[in-house]
């Protein structure tokens, strides 16, 4: 897919990609190209600009993970973005297929997660292990069940930790579709897990108006989605 078709917002100062599963965002170990570089040589060819393009990362998705993901076009967006995220100002809403059902239809999970680097995956730890761990925060909501007997959730993330959702999921009995790190029985057949960067608000940076960027669920079997509980942006501010 070219990069022009994965645009989902756009302005002077940021651009937003519906990620598809197996690309990464920024450059790691692997060598593989990586969106924040395609976004630059796109932006170079399409505005032909001349020398270097800036392409700042504001936040992560996991390569598996498809969605919203944001990146800034100038330094001093990078910057205010940061800020945003950092004061916990950047909120993020998921879609995760699980097939088990969670215990209630809603809830709030509190845990601590202990990143094992050497295994690159996140452990739920008891207290007497919270001095070495980070508290991690979300709510979530069971919104539909398929025919097939598939569970689609809403999540809501509070905290940003690493593989938090795949992690809590999992720690509640409910690992989700095609995650073989945190107990699903199987992968899915192109490797992604069903887990999806679904909505992402912000105050814009320079306009300082609330900006709210979809990318629409890629499961149709759950028929429609609802809009997350947050504030919607005013019309013009869409792309």
């Amino acid at each position: 897919m070219d990069i022009a078709d994965q645009i989902l917002y756009e302005d002077n100062h940021l651009i937003a990609l519906n990620k598809l599963p197996g690309q990464i965002v920024q450059a790691d170990k692997t060598g593989d190209t990586c969106l924040a570089d395609m976004v630059k040589a796109f932006l170079k060819c399409r505005d032909s600009k001349p020398g270097n393009v800036f392409c700042g990362v504001i936040h992560r998705l996991d390569r598996p993970v498809s969605g919203v993901v944001i990146f800034a076009k100038t330094g001093k967006a990078l910057s205010r973005m940061n800020e945003l995220v950092k004061s916990r100002d950047f909120h993020k809403s998921y879609l995760a297929v699980v097939k088990t059902p969670p215990p209630q239809p809603q809830g709030h999970l509190e845990d601590y997660l202990l990143r094992n680097e050497k295994q690159n995956k996140s452990f739920v730890v008891s207290d007497s292990r919270k001095g070495e761990a980070k508290l991690a925060v979300l709510d979530y909501r069971l919104l539909s069940t398929s025919s097939g007997g598939w569970h689609l959730l809403e999540i809501d993330l509070h905290t940003g930790r690493h593989h938090q959702i795949r992690c809590q999921l999992a720690h509640m009995g409910c690992p989700i579709k095609g995650d073989l790190k945190y107990g699903a029985p199987r992968s899915n057949p192109d490797g992604s897990i069903s887990l999806h960067s679904y909505c992402v608000s912000f105050t814009h940076p320079v306009r300082h108006e609330l900006v709210r960027i979809v990318a629409p669920s890629p499961w149709t079997i759950f028929g429609p989605i609802p809009s997350p509980d947050i504030p919607s942006i005013p019309e013009s501010v869409n792309l």
